[in-house]
């Protein structure tokens, strides 16, 4: 597989990622949602040319794992007859588009992000990480989520525009939401947006016409459970197997829609106990870790049995790391544990990789320190 290899990018569906259990193939499903009928074939898919394990990502795509370099371009012809997959290299790079999971069909989310969708050739070439918000339900549940160019509901009722790392932003309408969005992006790329990769550490002043007092409405969150669109399922770690999940939808004959949470909303039914999915939170839903060894190579140790065995011993957001990229969490957490060397670093209020309150650290040790906080 010497065609491949690991870099600084998030893969997608053309441009995978090497890592230790194969290819990563990155699918960003329109609307963040798979009838039945396409996870059937995902799952497919997946036990066909790669591993048949799914990781729920961050920005709600589904990540197929152990995919083969003789079966990558056979799994992309799959995933475009299931349209999963955008034909064009270039609009699939760009719909990175996070949107509010609680949508319904014609709501103003549901709208602008279909607009959005049906307009990517009119951005400009942009950073790879860059991404899109629309979170214009009446109560904000992005708003912890990271996203460079946003659309939002905002305190007001109204919607906004607002930039990454500004407080406030410019009022919008429906009508003319996706135009003020565009018009932004060509604003970055013009004033050199590229060179910094963010819009939050983009520091240039925005232009008038996209400034504004406007200020994000109120958040709220989500849970396993109950839920008016249907049942809302928790994902440990965000990995799920491609059998258990084909034998869910294929019982219950469901759409689901994915969250930035490691959740998934099964539509239309109620909650009933499924393999491998959570219908209550639980400590392991509040724990975040990487895959790590020997799954990625950047990794020097296993992390996700040490997070199972401290997710019930503390309070408040804990990160596992296999090292100091932190991929599985971008923020800080209240602690942090990053392979290093073979060993733990352990730090408080703090991403991965910062200055350690500990260092060498056996998985044993960490336990004894972290169960007795």
């Amino acid at each position: 597989m010497s065609g491949f290899e690991v870099r600084g990018w998030c893969p997608d569906a053309f441009r995978p990622m090497m890592a230790g259990d194969g290819l990563l193939v990155r699918v960003r499903p329109p609307l963040a949602r798979l009838t039945a009928a396409q996870v059937e074939g995902l799952c497919d898919a997946a036990n066909a040319h790669g591993n048949g394990q799914f990781d729920l990502t961050a920005r709600a795509n589904l990540q197929l794992r152990g995919v083969t370099e003789a079966g990558w371009p056979v799994l992309i012809e799959e995933l475009q007859a299931l349209r999963l997959v955008d034909s064009d290299p270039v609009r699939e790079g760009r719909a990175a588009i996070l949107l509010n999971p609680d949508w319904r069909e014609g709501d103003d989310t549901h709208a602008i992000a279909r607009e959005l969708r049906a307009r990517l050739a009119e951005l400009p070439e942009l950073p790879g990480k860059v991404g899109f918000v629309v979170d214009a339900g009446p109560k904000l549940m992005l708003a912890q989520e990271p996203g460079d160019f946003r659309i939002e509901r905002a305190a007001t009722g109204e919607l906004l525009l607002r930039a990454d790392g500004r407080a406030s932003g410019v009022t919008v309408t429906r009508s003319n939401a996706v135009d003020a969005l565009i018009r932004l992006a060509h604003w970055f790329a013009d004033s050199d947006g590229a060179a910094t990769g963010r819009m939050a550490r983009h520091k240039a002043a925005l232009p008038d016409w996209a400034k504004g007092n406007a200020v994000p409405a109120t958040g709220t969150t989500m849970q396993p459970g109950a839920h008016p669109i249907g049942a809302v399922y928790g994902l440990p770690f965000g990995r799920i197997n491609a059998a258990s999940l084909a034998a869910f939808v294929r019982t219950h004959d469901c759409a689901i829609r994915l969250t930035p949470w490691r959740l998934l909303i099964a539509e239309g039914i109620a909650p009933t106990p499924a393999h491998g999915m959570l219908l209550a939170d639980s400590s392991i839903l509040h724990v975040d870790a990487c895959v790590g060894a020997p799954a990625c190579p950047q990794a020097s140790v296993a992390t996700r049995d040490l997070a199972a065995q401290l997710a019930p011993l503390i309070e408040g957001r804990l990160h596992v790391s296999g090292c100091a990229k932190g991929c599985a969490r971008a923020r800080a957490a209240d602690w942090v544990l990053t392979g290093r060397a073979g060993a733990f670093d352990l730090a408080r209020n703090a991403r991965a990789g910062a200055a350690p309150l500990h260092t060498g650290l056996t998985p044993e040790r960490a336990v004894a320190l972290l169960g007795a906080c």
